[in-house]
């Protein structure tokens, strides 16, 4: 039987990983994106060129019905649904006695708001035995400053998963969290020193940063077959950051 999984923010970093590494696992993938069509389409056709199935799809996960738009179009490409997993994310940065409400309203719309569409969504349509995934961050345990609304947006994306894996009970589907410590992505390297960049490296016992791929191995073992008793819990794939 043929397997399909959304994954929100597919276009690039972590979600391009996570993609590649579900399609090589057998699944057939919807790369979803808001805005970088050139790129999730690079992603699906490089699934497509390794021998699997894959199209892109675009929504805003901030918009309802974006969000049940592109569960009904996953269907209609691949079938019914086993994994669902929300990806997509934005770190503005800005201290709390700023004010700055904008962003934080931003921040809050696409990292909060937009996981509650697609969990809401992902709990209607994934079959029995499906596996439902939201990525968090490591950075919650840390209070950095500057970052309060990207905390504040991740520690509430967390707060959901723990309450819908307890509203699923009887369904056999796992909710669970993914919380990477700093990965070498573009949303993470932006606007980094490459001294910051080493002060990140040396916060972990292992010395390095995370590579989408570290991210994407535990995804795979996740919705994999030796993933179905972890449940309402948060994986903290950091080497140690936190």
């Amino acid at each position: 039987m043929a397997k399909t999984a959304i994954v929100r923010g597919a276009s690039r970093g972590i979600g391009r990983s996570i993609a590649k590494r579900l399609a090589k696992d057998g699944f057939s993938v919807v790369v979803n994106y808001a805005g970088n069509k050139q790129q999730a389409e690079e992603t699906a056709n490089e699934i497509k060129s390794a021998g699997g199935n894959a199209v892109a799809i675009v929504g805003d996960i901030s918009k309802p019905s974006d969000v049940s738009d592109l569960f009904v179009k996953a269907e209609q490409s691949f079938g019914p649904i086993q994994v669902v997993v929300n990806n997509a994310g934005i770190m503005p940065l800005s201290p709390i006695v700023a004010g700055d409400v904008a962003t934080f309203d931003k921040v809050i719309a696409t990292n909060l708001r937009g996981a509650f569409l697609v969990l809401g969504q992902a709990a209607q349509r994934v079959v029995e035995g499906g596996r439902i995934i939201a990525l968090s961050s490591s950075v919650v345990a840390k209070s950095f400053p500057t970052y309060g609304a990207y905390i504040a947006s991740k520690s509430g994306v967390e707060g959901l998963v723990h309450v819908l894996a307890n509203e699923l009970r009887g369904r056999n589907v796992t909710v669970n969290v993914v919380a990477p410590g700093p990965v070498a992505t573009e949303l993470f390297l932006k606007d980094k020193t490459q001294e910051k960049i080493d002060e990140f490296k040396k916060q972990n016992p292992l010395e390095r940063l995370g590579q989408p791929e570290d991210i994407a191995n535990v995804v795979s073992f996740l919705v994999g077959p030796d993933g179905g008793w972890i449940n309402g819990q948060v994986l903290r794939a950091n080497g140690g950051f936190a």
